[in-house]
């Protein structure tokens, strides 16, 4: 479909076009080399802005999103450096439904998703009840807020999701640092500030040096506002430079 340069693929949400196939690839291999980095080069943060595309199941692009690279990022890690524990953390606007619906029976993969009720935003899902099945069941956790949450809202719920990574002692963080949560974005409605962004990246570091030797990877995730890209990013890679 990329050869043919036309249609769109699988749910019919994301259009195929020239090229599309390299570039979703070049995505997923700049986290593989970011955790690379980090398992093997003595990194302990690393942060990629074109990544983090969380809605891709592991058959079906869908949401803008060709291949799922943190599920890529995940069996990687397990696989090929024996990592069990991994707590990833998903403050994009909408839920990470390719993540979570993937490792929704796993009990060592903890999710953490904060984003816009899916009741009023795409993909529709990420209720509160979602905390896993079987033997996973609490090793789960979705916060919908409602549309028009801010900074306000984000920062009273953040405790219950660094008390949840905390407990999970986690081996490994990856962070969705999603820019489409911020004010204005043209797509949904909450009303961050970059400083959400910059708390969660600061407190995850705090527990990544604590838990797992600092190692943590940041993708960008969504966007639609450049601006509140640029803030938003370069925020969480502020944090990454400068902690300690």
């Amino acid at each position: 479909m990329s050869a043919r340069d036309m249609g769109t693929f699988d749910d019919g949400d994301t259009p195929a076009f020239s090229g599309v196939y390299e570039a979703a690839a070049y995505v997923v291999g700049s986290t593989v080399d970011a955790v690379k980095c980090i398992m093997e080069k003595g990194c302990r943060r690393a942060f990629v802005p074109v990544a983090g595309l969380h809605h891709a199941a592991r058959d079906a692009a869908t949401g803008f999103c060709i291949f799922n690279d943190i599920g890529v990022a995940i069996e990687i890690l397990r696989s090929g450096y024996g990592v069990r524990r991994i707590a990833y953390v998903d403050i994009d606007v909408h839920h990470g439904d390719g993540v979570f619906y993937a490792y929704e029976a796993d009990p060592q993969l903890f999710i953490a998703d904060v984003h816009e009720d899916g009741r009023y935003l795409f993909p529709g899902t990420g209720a509160a009840h979602e905390a896993g099945r079987g033997a996973a069941a609490g090793s789960k956790l979705n916060i919908p807020l409602p549309p028009g949450a801010g900074d306000t809202s984000f920062l009273q719920v953040w405790p219950r999701i660094e008390a949840f990574v905390r407990h999970a002692r986690p081996e490994f963080i990856i962070l969705q640092c999603g820019a489409d949560s911020l004010a204005g974005d043209p797509l949904a409605n909450l009303r961050y500030s970059p400083a959400a962004h910059a708390h969660a990246a600061a407190r995850l570091c705090e527990i990544a040096e604590e838990c797992c030797e600092g190692r943590i990877v940041a993708l960008g995730g969504g966007g639609y506002n450049l601006d509140n890209v640029a803030r938003a990013w370069t925020a969480v890679v502020r944090v990454f430079i400068e902690t300690p």
